[in-house]
């Protein structure tokens, strides 16, 4: 909660980053599942390595899902050319999970965090927005043809110092026949200043290694559910360990950070605490969660608030933010909280 004390540090990855490119198709899966069938169930994860994505899980589904097609249009759709092998094997959800959560019960055990500040319009902390704007804005470079010597994949870190920026690193994937020094001399006008401001003072580095041609599944393996701390609050906030993207929202994992961020936003827009912190646990099958809690930044305990305001119980949060739609392949890049038009982002 005091991470704007000191120095700390964030990061952010692109769309085209190995474990983000596996997130998207399988929340691309989730959403078509979602589409033909609301009620379904899914747990898909993706793995892709040097050529090759399988696809594996469980789903209990109506839907008619041509998951090869699904991921090779996610792929193609984030930039790569490349066709790859694509294996799939997908089975039927197990009946012992099934038997608790068909009752209201919540799909899994763990526990959840959700987290707002009133630092910036988005209700996060400034510099993991930032981290996020900096691989997104070389999306957009290169999509737009402003930057075409950019390729997917890409990472961003920005270290701070007392509510300063100390640091800008940037590693990006470039064509082979870009010098090191223009890639840098360009971002630097056309991105770096852009979003992080006067640089007077601020180390900025890009592609340190000197080259970075190789990238994606060509370079590197990629795993659904390998970025959490860059879904949600860069490693600033507690992360209570299990993954999003994959999962419908009757996997409290999912659901229940998201009712708890955007409890956390109604706390802090009714002026209970510039930064409040929530967090919730769950035993599996069980409707009720077994703790929810909740703290601003001078240490009040508002969890009594919480009850009285919030209904956590998996059906309820269902519900009130209306998760049984196809909404979730959008999360699966840059972050799932501070985007408009997402449910859990309203305030009211």
């Amino acid at each position: 909660m005091h991470y704007d004390k000191g120095i700390y540090t964030v990061e952010s990855v692109s769309s085209g980053h190995p474990d983000k490119v596996c997130d998207q198709i399988s929340d691309a899966i989730l959403d078509e599942c979602l589409r033909q069938d609301p009620k379904s169930r899914v747990a898909v994860e993706v793995f892709g390595s040097h050529g090759l994505i399988v696809i594996g899980g469980e789903v209990t589904t109506k839907a008619k899902v041509n998951y090869k097609k699904i991921a090779l249009a996610v792929y193609k759709k984030i930039g790569y050319k490349k066709k790859p092998e694509v294996i799939v094997h997908v089975a039927q959800q197990s009946p012992d999970i099934a038997m608790g959560v068909d009752t209201g019960g919540a799909g899994d055990q763990g526990i959840m965090y959700g987290y707002a500040t009133n630092e910036t319009k988005e209700m996060m902390p400034g510099a993991v927005v930032n981290a996020h704007k900096l691989v997104k804005g070389l999306e957009e470079l290169r999509k737009s043809g402003k930057a075409d010597f950019l390729g997917p994949d890409a990472k961003s870190q920005i270290t701070m110092d007392n509510d300063k920026v100390k640091t800008v690193l940037i590693s990006t994937q470039h064509k082979d026949d870009v010098n090191p020094e223009d890639i840098k001399e360009a971002l630097m006008e056309i991105l770096i200043e852009k979003v992080i401001g006067d640089l007077e003072g601020v180390e900025v580095l890009v592609n340190p290694t000197g080259k970075f041609v190789l990238g994606g599944f060509d370079a590197d393996t990629g795993l659904t559910g390998r970025k959490i701390q860059v879904d949600t609050y860069g490693g600033l906030i507690p992360h209570g360990g299990g993954a999003f993207s994959g999962k419908d929202p009757s996997k409290v994992d999912r659901s229940a950070a998201y009712m708890s961020r955007y409890a956390a936003k109604q706390l802090v827009s009714r002026g209970l605490g510039d930064k409040i912190l929530v967090s919730v646990a769950y035993a599996i099958g069980r409707a009720e969660p077994l703790m929810v809690k909740a703290v601003n930044n001078e240490g009040d305990d508002l969890s009594s608030k919480l009850v009285k305001s919030f209904d956590f119980s998996p059906r309820a949060i269902i519900e009130q933010l209306d998760l049984l739609r196809p909404i979730y392949e959008e999360t699966a890049a840059y972050g799932h909280f501070g985007k408009a038009g997402l449910p859990w982002e309203e305030i009211g």
